[in-house]
């Protein structure tokens, strides 16, 4: 019954053009797609026909509940990599290792908890030809049906009404992540010389902070990625729903807590209140200190960091597909900050932002508690951007907190401190990879790609430049309203089996490329 409902869809998507609008003008280096043409006309077609296989091998994929930071489930996260790396040995992958990293830090209940594996993995290891590695994770956010799902999440369901493919980890990241093992069976089925050497890295630890990829890469950037040109990564979105987009930066991201301790225990405030300084009183003038209900950032010296923009910045921001009304639906409201496109997204991507997320040790249930919260630690971060320095901006966020304690006169305690931070990331829009790319959307998609930055942030990115000494491209597949980490997350069938058309482009492209 599953297969036969793919086949339904086929003749439906298979038949609809690519979407088309008015083309902008250029920003990168033109590469004639006429050379290639040929390949397209034989790769595409076989895409389409193995359309039920490629849905059915995500189906089995979503199914494991490899949900890396549920304890119990990490049996179900090691089996999903042995899924992958059977599915990589059935196509001709070669190497293929799953790379222990060890036992998993605490805090955690069982101290012996092993970390699941690294799969890696090459296809193809011809000198002449160009190395490319694609980076992917095949763990997943926790889900149940009484979160508020349609459907069973660990049940992929392929929706002919909508056209959707629905289930835990369609669009992040288990369907961009096999989409880059259906490019190379079409290509084999296809009988299509696969133009580069192909490297796989797919973690099962990124939704829970890709412990021990960082110090992997650190050891094999010299042996097992040794030669890499460059790295491509599909763990992103469309800035909406109907114009692809490609990724050259991402903010970074220092996360804080500020802790106001006092008495010894919680106190009634029948008895106490009125008479001894209330921690959460003082936590509240402090983080209200932090920034206005502008967004302002309030901490002297951070504008300062922030490079500034140029001309040639905003030509991009002004070319992008993108409104105020997007805005307000993505949010479910009417509280933008900003009216313009170009105020909206420079102050998503490109300028910092300062968030409060939450208090921990004072009473949030329901009903009516009278308690003085002996200790209060109040949680912050702070999104940062070029040229922001983290060691310098967590001294400006100590020191600012401490002079905003020391004015209330309490006889509190007051302790700012850093809990981590990952960096920022920037790329150059117009290297050889976003050429090629951008030429491989114009084929598929019948348009030019928006350029576009991220809000949030992708650590190991950055990991990957500076280890492997090469560039990175985001290359998303998804659209910007497939719910990732939400309930009914969804992957358009259209995107993806177009993303997977768009990755076997973009690597003939990058292949026929003077440089890296």
């Amino acid at each position: 019954m599953f297969v036969n409902l793919i086949n339904k869809l086929i003749s439906t998507s298979a038949k609809k053009p690519p979407q088309s609008i008015a083309r902008t003008v250029s920003t990168t280096t033109a590469m004639s797609p006429a050379p290639l043409q040929p390949i397209f006309d034989k790769l595409f077609p076989k895409v389409e026909e193995l359309k039920p296989d490629f849905i059915n091998v995500l189906k089995q994929a979503v199914e494991i509940p490899a949900v890396s930071g549920d304890e119990s489930l990490r049996p179900m996260v090691v089996k999903k990599a042995k899924f992958l790396a059977s599915q990589l040995e059935s196509l001709g992958f070669h190497d293929i290792q799953l790379k222990e990293l060890g036992t998993q830090p605490p805090p955690v209940n069982d101290s012996n908890l092993q970390l699941p594996p690294v799969v890696l993995s090459r296809y193809g290891s011809d000198p002449a030809k160009k190395t490319v590695l694609v980076y992917g994770h095949y763990d997943v956010q926790p889900a149940q049906r009484e979160d508020g799902w349609d459907t069973e999440p660990f049940e992929l369901v392929v929706d002919e009404a909508t056209q959707t493919l629905r289930g835990r980890g369609s669009t992040d990241d288990t369907g961009p992540l096999t989409g880059w093992l259906h490019v190379v069976r079409a290509h084999k089925e296809a009988g299509i010389e696969f133009p580069v050497n192909l490297i796989t890295c797919f973690e099962g630890m990124e939704e829970s902070g890709s412990l021990g990829l960082e110090e992997l890469i650190a050891k094999e950037a010299k042996q097992y990625f040794k030669g890499v040109d460059a790295v491509c990564i599909s763990d992103n979105y469309w800035l909406g729903t109907k114009k692809p987009v490609l990724t050259y930066g991402l903010r970074g991201c220092n996360y804080y807590q500020v802790v106001v301790s006092g008495p010894k225990a919680d106190l009634h405030s029948g008895v106490f209140g009125g008479i001894i300084a209330e921690p959460m009183v003082d936590l509240m003038q402090i983080l209200s200190g932090l920034v206005d209900s502008k967004g302002k950032i309030l901490i002297d010296g951070i504008d300062e960091m922030v490079a500034p923009v140029t001309e040639k910045e905003k030509e991009i921001y002004e070319k992008i597909d993108f409104s105020l009304e997007e805005l307000n639906e993505a949010s479910g409201s009417n509280t933008a900050l900003y009216t313009s496109k170009e105020d909206i997204l420079m102050h998503r991507w490109r300028y910092p932002s300062l968030s409060v997320h939450g208090v921990e040790g004072a009473f949030y249930g329901q009903g009516a508690k009278t308690v003085i919260p002996a200790k209060v630690s109040g949680k912050f971060s702070i999104r940062t951007v070029p040229d922001m320095d983290s060691e310098k901006l967590t001294k400006l966020v100590v020191d600012h907190c401490n002079k905003s304690f020391a004015k209330l006169g309490s006889p509190n305690t007051c302790h700012a401190e850093l809990i981590h931070d990952g960096a920022y990331w920037v790329s150059d829009p117009f290297n050889a990879q976003f050429t090629a790319a951008a030429e491989a959307t114009k084929v598929v998609y019948g348009m030019e790609p928006d350029l576009t930055r991220e809000g949030g942030s992708i650590p190991i990115t950055l990991t990957f430049e500076q280890e492997l000494k090469t560039s990175v491209l985001l290359l998303p597949m998804g659209r910007g309203d497939d719910g990732a980490h939400s309930i009914n997350e969804k992957l358009d069938i259209s995107n993806f089996i177009n993303g997977i058309k768009l990755m076997g482009a973009y690597l003939h492209f990058y292949a026929q490329s003077p440089e890296n």
